[in-house]
């Protein structure tokens, strides 16, 4: 993978969105764009997508009360001339997060988790057989640290696990990870943004809901949210789902396991579709309650700027962003109740914090949204 791939989350993050952008006691209006102002949205995505060369753009934006604009620009597939829509589907890479991380909140409400319990160790939902010192330190990990990337190790600057050795199953994945690559640090203490520690909470989920990954967080997230377009992506162009986009870079976009980064990359999805689970996800009788969120959205002291599942700031905006080869993302929940989500089917240097740029210059394109 190159070093884009490999890069410090923690710095690309934590700039993402400043908290000055928003207001905390600004709430956005639910009202539609006009001519002038979807004129002006489309001039923002032109300018994006010439700067970067980028085929397809497809954006969406919403409020809990309703949606508020779909928009799609460019080239879903190149070859066959194929013009993207708003219902075309996007891998989204590490927005997969969030989703994963509000499955387990509600695998917490449900009494069948618990955040603070241990991970690792017998009767635990991981056994392994390592030296004392190890295991000692690898006991200590709870579901809240890898939540919150504060697990002590697995990170992904270097030597991810989870590209790496691509024909192994999870299973196995996770046996050789816990043999060759000890933790780095005392859970609880120092943040380094893991893959494979959503890894290991996808098979937690698998494990105490006795379903599928996919399965449970289709009925339990997806479903509840009126979500029909979220699947796994596959791994190869042949595998591209219906109104997939094709993805475009010189690294190869299909040289990776995709589908088996399941709970920490692994979705496609529509804008329109992240926007509903944003809503849901937040709003008031969606999907969690108030104290659910309240703790999902709480960052650990070591590091300020990523809850569980959430970058966050002190303007108490969430958001995540993804970037895989051949794939950029961001979904973003502002405290204003503003909501929005961008992808994109190419990746390139800079794009992640000029795709946030494009969409906050688009949101204060609309003035009652007050973003």
């Amino acid at each position: 993978m190159s070093t884009i791939t490999r890069r410090s989350c923690l710095q690309r993050l934590g700039l993402a969105i400043p908290a000055s952008f928003l207001s905390p006691h600004a709430f956005a209006a639910a009202v539609e764009p006009s001519a002038a102002e979807q004129d002006a949205i489309e001039a923002i995505a032109k300018a994006f997508m010439e700067k970067f060369q980028v085929p397809a753009l497809s954006v969406a934006f919403g409020t809990d009360e309703s949606p508020l604009f779909s928009g799609a620009y460019g080239m879903a597939d190149k070859d066959r001339s194929e013009k993207v829509t708003p219902e075309h589907r996007f891998r989204i890479a590490s927005v997969a997060k969030p989703v994963t991380a509000v499955a387990i909140f509600r695998l917490i409400e449900q009494g069948k988790l618990k955040l603070d319990e241990p991970v690792f160790g017998k009767r635990r939902y991981f056994e392994a057989d390592l030296p004392a010192a190890r295991q000692e330190r690898l006991e200590k990990i709870t579901i809240h640290h890898l939540l919150d990337h504060t697990c002590g190790g697995w990170g992904n600057s270097r030597n991810d696990p989870m590209f790496m050795h691509p024909d192994l199953r999870h299973e196995d994945l996770i046996e050789r990870t816990l043999e060759e690559q000890p933790l780095e640090h005392e859970p609880g203490t120092h943040y380094s943004y893991s893959n494979f520690g959503y890894c290991l909470l996808g098979r937690i989920i698998e494990k105490v809901s006795r379903k599928s990954y996919t399965s449970f967080t289709g009925e339990s997230v997806f479903k509840p949210a009126s979500i029909t377009g979220m699947e796994l992506a596959g791994n190869t162009r042949d595998e591209r789902a219906k109104n997939e986009v094709v993805y475009y870079e010189g690294e190869s976009p299909y040289g990776m396991n995709v589908r088996r980064m399941d709970s920490h990359g692994g979705w496609i999805a529509s804008p329109a579709d992240l926007v509903k689970f944003l809503v849901h996800s937040g709003k008031t009788g969606g999907l969690l309650k108030p104290e659910s969120i309240a703790t999902m959205t709480t960052a650990p002291a070591c590091h300020g700027g990523y809850a569980c599942g959430w970058a966050v700031n002190g303007a108490r905006n969430r958001w995540h962003n993804g970037s895989l080869p051949g794939t950029s993302s961001i979904a973003v929940r502002t405290s204003g109740g503003l909501s929005w989500a961008a992808l994109t089917n190419v990746r390139r240097e800079g794009i992640d914090l000029a795709l946030d740029q494009m969409m906050w210059q688009m949101a204060k394109a609309v003035p009652a949204w007050k973003a």
